[in-house]
């Protein structure tokens, strides 16, 4: 599957109204919604009656978690409900590594993925507080160099569309760029050549690098080094959260850490850390955290940006983050680091995290003050999106719906397709003479590039970050790619496994040529690269 921040968005379904909705995020209702649910409670109180539903859930919740993990080859869990301030059940469930025996807890810290995204929305709230920006200021007056292809929409894009996930621009826009080791600016330039695929402001499209822009903005304005120092000082060291962190070194340096493990239908594979993915994706995805240590983050959020008596960002800028930016129909929108689902009795508030080895979910029923976070060493194919959304059905009393068996059934059929896609055809054609085809290349994304002979393959080199992109011969004068596995880049290779990452094929110009090679990635992204005579 693509090295993408989260997979799962769009397989959640949920019967609403006596129907089911349509494909996609499931979310909240409007704008009054998201900004003004009922309290019916004090976020400090744990509610008796809450606290009493839980505690009955739990010997059927803990049955689901591990038939779901039996079916999902899931190696390791760890779960936590809060209500209002109190930490009413957490427990771990199976192994950290499949290659070790030790026991998973509520302290082993796991990647977090995308639930990163509302530390990074809170910490723009804060800004917002501090009066350093406003939601609706223009990013390029905050960031002179942001440019997009479409200079209007360039001018008038703004700090609360980076994170609204409607852009125009196509889901998980030059994601891959980081698989090859490009960095934060090299991202960031790189949205000024992606033609949209949808009218601004229009159509959900969830992309990753618009966050490292809001870091970045975050960053110069709060007058630090980067992102991640103002998340340690405007959140992390007021909530006590002094396990999590962000970069790959740190966790692999934690005596309690989960390793993480590929997923297919066929069994998982233990993976190793790379700083490059997701660490390098900044407040898109990048902190690793534990159910312990995520517990002090749920009571700030139920408790309307208060935690322990202080005020850690204000309840108007923080109810903005979960305001409906744009809907993917009627029960559903995307806020700005949030999902807001409309479910028979309530909305839930909350986002899924997925990296290559890791998956989490992160939820809140704010009108009754529960708080559900779900960890797993795994790719999120679904399963702790399934269990967090479970585990709120029963607690506000939805029908019954198999969230596990759902996504199962969709994750199969999907890796099903994938592998059939990337066979070789039985009646595969022999590759064109190699000789014509290598040379110096380059594209206004990569840089330049150089395409040499490597055994019975083609290896394309690229010249700024060194990285190597294999072509094997598929059918004729069609490539499968893969990042090769050498250098630098070893340790990505063995990440991102066998797969290939899409299809190569030169395009042969006015002259008879093959004068360009055209690289489309499984996600239908495609880059080219024109034959540098320089």
């Amino acid at each position: 599957m693509p090295s993408h921040l989260d997979t799962t968005l769009s397989d959640i379904r949920h019967p609403v109204d006596g129907r089911h909705a349509a494909p996609g995020l499931a979310l909240v209702l409007g704008l009054a919604a998201a900004l003004a649910l009922p309290s019916v409670l004090h976020a400090a109180e744990a509610d008796p009656e809450t606290v009493a539903a839980v505690e009955a859930l739990t010997p059927d919740l803990e049955a689901y978690i591990e038939a779901g993990m039996k079916d999902f080859d899931v190696p390791g869990t760890a779960i936590g409900i809060v209500v209002g301030d109190t930490l009413v059940y957490a427990r771990g469930f199976g192994v950290r590594a499949r290659s070790g025996d030790s026991a998973v807890e509520p302290a082993t810290l796991f990647q977090i993925g995308s639930t990163t995204k509302a530390f990074l929305a809170t910490t723009m709230a804060i800004a917002v507080d501090r009066d350093l920006f406003q939601w609706d200021d223009k990013v390029v007056d905050l960031l002179p160099d942001f440019q997009l292809l479409d200079p209007w929409v360039t001018r008038e894009f703004r700090m609360f569309d980076l994170l609204a996930q409607r852009s125009g621009l196509p889901p998980y826009a030059n994601d891959d760029l980081a698989s090859f080791g490009y960095d934060e600016d090299a991202k960031i330039h790189s949205l000024r050549y992606v033609a949209p695929v949808s009218s601004f402001r229009t159509t959900f499209a969830y992309t990753n690098i618009t966050h490292l822009i809001a870091g970045r903005i975050v960053a110069s304005v709060e007058g630090a080094a980067d992102w991640y120092a103002v998340l340690q000082k405007d959140i992390l060291d007021p909530l006590g959260m002094d396990q999590t962190t962000y970069t790959a070194d740190a966790i692999e340096a934690a005596p309690n850490h989960a390793n993480g493990h590929r997923y297919h239908p066929d069994g998982v594979t233990e993976i190793p850390f790379d700083q490059l993915f997701p660490y390098d994706f900044g407040g898109a995805g990048a902190i690793n955290s534990s159910v312990e240590q995520l517990v002090p983050w749920l009571r700030l959020l139920l408790n309307d940006g208060t935690f322990d008596g202080q005020e850690i960002v204000s309840p108007r800028n923080l109810a903005a983050t979960w305001m409906a930016r744009v809907a993917l129909n009627d029960a559903v929108t995307y806020a700005n680091g949030w999902i807001n689902l409309a479910t028979p009795n309530g909305t839930v508030t909350w986002h899924n995290g997925g990296t290559d080895g890791f998956g989490a979910f992160v939820g809140l029923d704010r009108a009754r003050k529960i708080g559900v976070v779900v960890l797993t060493n795994q790719t999120n194919v679904g399963f702790p999106d399934a269990v967090g959304l479970w585990t709120f059905d029963r607690l506000q009393g939805n029908p019954d719906v198999d969230h596990v068996a759902n996504m199962l059934e969709r994750q199969v059929a999907t890796y099903a397709a994938q592998d059939e896609t990337f066979a070789t055809p039985d009646d595969a054609q022999p590759p064109p003479a190699f000789g014509p085809l290598v040379g110096e290349f380059a594209s206004p994304v990569f840089g330049k590039a150089t395409l040499s002979q490597a055994d019975d393959d083609l290896l394309l080199r690229l010249a700024e970050t060194g990285a190597g992109i294999q072509l094997s011969p598929w059918d004729g004068g069609v490539f499968t790619f893969r990042l090769a596995a050498d250098g630098d880049f070893a340790a990505m290779a063995e990440i991102l496994g066998p797969t290939p990452r899409g299809f190569a094929a030169f395009v042969t110009g006015a002259d008879g040529q093959p004068d360009t090679l055209r690289l489309t990635f499984g996600d239908g992204q495609a880059y080219d690269f024109s034959r540098d005579e320089d």
